[in-house]
């Protein structure tokens, strides 16, 4: 372990902000309330009952950089990578008001990371259901002085048109542009596509956030967009879901099948190129991500404020038991190279 490593600053790189005027922007707008209703039918009537209190009661940790700060301070961590709400993608929207909310979300969280710069970074939006405004947005992101932008693991196809997945040939000028640029790309799923056999329990969250990250990377790994970007910074949360614990049946089927065989290697050399949160709630399953991605590719995750965060990030890595050069990796060093912060 380096002198620098265990001397870097805590960094939680998966913490999020309320930004009322984006809601307020959709408000009324042709879309939302199917939106609306398509997500209260993912979720549940008992989901969505708790979901408003609990969002409600960390309104101040979302919006007062004051309440933030201290709430970093007692968790003990020097510096956030700050995304909006995934609630604020809108990913319904057509591309007028898509432009619109894109581009009040990079303002808002750069001026809300702007009261604090040297403790907050922030991240943008871009609409991934119109891909052709896509690398105009992550300009638009990066200009606010944003270190990227956040995405969901899929949009739903404008008018019921087919899904933009993230392996969507149209999205190619995005993956290139993230790419020369360095931006930062933090891929945080919202909803899942099994709908209503997820209605109850939080099964949603639970099992379909895990999902939708599975997925989503699998997109990415087996159409070759990570061959053809190499230099991509992608950051998955949640520790990436069920990918890496399972990537041994993607291996398999890449060696058995033509049909898997349009990225170039095993799909598991890929997750090296890839950067994970550490939020996955169990040490055995930190210890075993951090073996199938490296210990330079774990960041530091809280979920910071909501109810499936967790409050002791700093806890939760330490119940991993890593050795000490992971566990400042993890903590801080990785991130810290990763801000240019070192």
């Amino acid at each position: 372990m380096t002198a620098a490593a265990a001397s870097a600053p805590t960094i939680d790189v998966h913490a999020h902000l309320l930004l009322p005027e984006i809601e307020e922007t959709v408000a009324g707008q042709p879309g939302l309330a199917e939106a609306r209703n398509l997500d209260a039918r993912r979720n549940g009537p008992a989901a969505l009952a708790v979901n408003g209190p609990m969002v409600g009661a960390r309104v101040p940790k979302l919006t007062d950089v004051a309440v933030r700060l201290a709430a970093m301070d007692a968790a003990g961590v020097d510096v956030q990578l700050v995304s909006p709400s995934p609630g604020h993608y809108h990913y319904w929207a057509a591309p007028q008001l898509a432009e619109r909310v894109c581009r009040l979300a990079n303002q808002g969280t750069a001026a809300h990371c702007a009261k604090a710069p040297d403790r907050l970074h922030g991240l943008g939006l871009v609409p991934l259901q119109h891909p052709d405004l896509a690398v105009g947005l992550l300009d638009h992101a990066l200009d606010q002085g944003l270190r990227g932008v956040e995405i969901s693991s899929h949009a739903q196809g404008p008018g019921g048109t087919r899904d933009v997945e993230l392996s969507d040939p149209r999205l190619a000028p995005f993956w290139a542009r993230a790419e020369e640029t360095g931006a930062l790309v933090f891929l945080h799923p919202f909803g899942c596509t099994l709908d209503e056999r997820l209605d109850q329990w939080y099964l949603s969250n639970t099992v379909g956030q895990p999902t939708e990250n599975a997925v989503a990377l699998s997109h990415l790994i087996f159409s070759g967009v990570l061959d053809r970007h190499p230099g991509l910074k992608l950051i998955a949360a949640h520790g990436g879901g069920y990918l890496p614990t399972h990537i041994g049946r993607s291996d398999h089927a890449w060696r058995a099948r033509p049909d898997a065989r349009d990225c170039a290697r095993e799909p598991s050399t890929y997750l090296k190129q890839l950067y994970f949160d550490s939020l996955v709630h169990d040490p055995h399953v930190l210890r075993e991500l951090l073996r199938a991605a490296g210990p330079q590719r774990v960041l530091l995750g809280s979920d910071f404020p909501f109810d499936m965060s967790t409050d002791d990030p700093l806890g939760a890595l330490r119940a991993a038991g890593l050795p000490d050069a992971d566990f400042h990796a993890v903590r801080g060093a990785n991130a810290a190279a990763l801000l240019d912060l070192v």
